[in-house]
């Protein structure tokens, strides 16, 4: 019994010496940052509604964890190998959205589980992720990527599931399936003149788009970014009240739990998509450029694991799931203060969000599994 308490002790601290604490560190603090947020966000709402919603998201947060730490012990290449099946399930999800789909805000984007409201077009994301760097690591493009190369991943792998998310209609979802897709794709390297064609082809899609693809309501998306004050009461509030909240905060904010917009519900979805407005309102220029520093560490352990990955296929998976946490952050922080149109983009590891939660400590989890196998050889 005493060997083997002490092996499993000696196992346990290897496990520990090989976990990436430089990696994992910026994400403890952004969870605290986001669970200190939250809190201040929710207490506008009430009590009750205030204790679900902030229990609520410290469950996810703890089922995150278990997420990561089981993802981490586990090989990456598991699943690599299984990048197609996990592709195929995700897609016929979001088909199953379409028929049996529960409608909120005016939008259909959730499966009704029972117990939880899964958003397929969340975990959309990290299958794409998944599936590209699986085709890509297993091909060589030594003068980059051609129309040839291009058609597979570009109009099917990612322009299928951009196309049903587009439909349900969350088109911002849909447009960060495309930017992330575009990501690997660009890492890998596209032909200067595939890209211009590419480029072009894009510019006349948006402006078809605009005239025969847009709902209404999308249109007056771009509208009221254009000039909030238009419909100040109506499809301008958000974006005014945001920008008001991000700014009143000024240089140390307001303090905690003493930001008018938030304590006050003048500012709208501020535990989601303007989560960022709350913390800036509050703590100011310094905690949004201490966040954001934060962020950037993240970025930096990412790109310096994809660097020592010990293969092609994890050095994608690493800058697939890098990308995909890179521009949300750069599109929920541009549209709170008034840079990028208002769509539902949540702030990684700091929105209230189950779905959001568990898919992003899935995706860190993969990342953190190519670090951890790097010490195997």
């Amino acid at each position: 019994m005493a060997d083997y308490n002490s092996s499993f002790q000696i196992q346990e601290r290897g496990i520990l010496k090989k976990l990436d604490w430089n990696f994992m560190i910026p994400i403890i603090a952004l969870h605290v940052i986001g669970v200190v947020n939250l809190y201040s966000a929710t207490h506008g709402l009430g009590a009750v509604q205030t204790d679900r919603l902030f229990v609520s998201q410290l469950f996810w947060l703890l089922q995150g964890w278990i997420v990561f730490i089981g993802v981490t012990l586990i090989d990456y290449q598991f699943f690599i190998r299984a990048a197609y099946v996990l592709y195929a399930l995700n897609l016929m999800a979001l088909g199953a959205v379409i028929f049996f789909g529960k409608v909120a805000l005016g939008a259909q984007r959730w499966l009704d589980l029972g117990f939880f409201s899964y958003q397929p077009s969340e975990s959309m994301k990290l299958a794409l992720v998944l599936v590209l760097s699986k085709m890509l690591s297993q091909k060589v493009f030594p003068d980059g990527m051609g129309m040839k190369d291009l058609a597979f991943p570009l109009l099917i792998l990612i322009g299928v599931p951009f196309l049903i998310t587009a439909e349900q209609p969350d088109l911002g979802t849909a447009m960060m399936l495309f930017v992330i897709g575009s990501s690997i794709l660009f890492f890998v390297r596209i032909r200067r003149a595939i890209l211009v064609a590419l480029t072009a082809v894009l510019l006349m899609g948006a402006t078809g788009a605009w005239f025969f693809g847009l709902r209404d309501y999308q249109k007056n998306r771009i509208y009221t970014f254009l000039d909030p004050n238009r419909d100040p009461r109506g499809k301008g509030y958000n974006s005014i009240q945001s920008k008001i909240a991000v700014g009143s905060g000024q240089v140390i904010g307001k303090g905690f739990r003493k930001g008018t917009q938030s304590q006050l519900e003048f500012l709208p979805e501020r535990h989601t998509d303007f989560i960022f407005s709350v913390l800036s309102e509050e703590f100011g220029f310094l905690g949004s450029f201490f966040t954001i520093s934060v962020f950037g560490l993240l970025f930096m352990s990412m790109i310096r694991i994809a660097g020592h990955a010990r293969d092609k296929a994890g050095a994608l998976l690493t800058i697939g799931v890098t990308a995909t946490l890179f521009w949300h952050m750069f599109v929920n922080i541009s549209m709170v203060i008034g840079l990028l149109p208002i769509v539902g983009i949540p702030l990684p590891l700091l929105s209230y969000g189950g779905s959001n939660m568990l898919t992003t400590m899935a995706a860190l989890g993969l990342v953190s599994s190519v670090s951890y196998r790097k010490y195997l050889f």
